[in-house]
């Protein structure tokens, strides 16, 4: 393999999940693409790193500042929903029912992958809440061990600042048969249980 390949596919393997073979597969459809489609590619990569920036209120991924989000009039100023990554906030959005604010942290606190609480944007939050109207901070991390430590960590930081700190519920994924769940889940689902009404 030449030099050029090589580096390319060295490139491809820092995407999550492409390891050599898918890398290598990669740079070769590349090469046999339509003229102009490796070019036009680097650009649209190129141009996140140029024009792609932290909102500097709720800290989501944005061309504009403040992001798209923050400008909707109408939205509940005393609701914020805290979430790891930016694309939490796309699926909250597409579920049509969060009115309030968001907050991304850009990660979870994980000490064996060596972040900790100064890697996330908890300062900008803990700011937000302290100086606003801020009535209610739901801390929908995802389900993981990470998540959950991440969850109790701010739950504790927030505790004196006198706002109302929830968690979405977990359980069994709509669609779900019971004897395919796993058993956090289940476990989840019976904890969280609510009445019929």
């Amino acid at each position: 393999m030449s030099d050029a390949l090589r580096e390319a596919v060295r490139a491809l393997k820092r995407f999550p999940g492409i390891g050599e073979k898918s890398a290598t597969r990669l740079v070769y459809w590349l090469l046999r693409a339509p003229e102009g489609t490796a070019t036009e590619i680097a650009r649209a990569l190129q141009a996140l790193g140029d024009g792609v920036h932290e909102c500097d209120t709720c800290c989501d991924l944005t061309t504009q500042n403040p992001c798209r989000v923050c400008r909707i009039p109408g939205r509940d100023e005393g609701l914020i929903c805290v979430v790891e990554e930016p694309q939490d906030v796309l699926a909250f959005e597409r579920s049509g029912e969060f009115e309030g604010r968001y907050h991304v942290l850009h990660g979870a606190i994980s000490p064996l992958d060596g972040v900790g609480p100064d890697q996330l944007r908890i300062r900008p939050l803990l700011d937000r809440v302290g100086s606003s109207a801020v009535t209610e901070v739901i801390l929908a991390t995802n389900p993981t061990v990470e998540g959950d430590a991440t969850a109790l960590y701010l739950a504790r930081l927030l505790g004196p600042l006198e706002v109302r700190v929830t968690r979405p519920a977990h359980g069994i994924s709509v669609g779900t048969e019971i004897e395919y769940a796993d058993a956090v889940s289940l476990a989840r689902a019976l904890q969280n249980r609510r009445e019929i009404q």
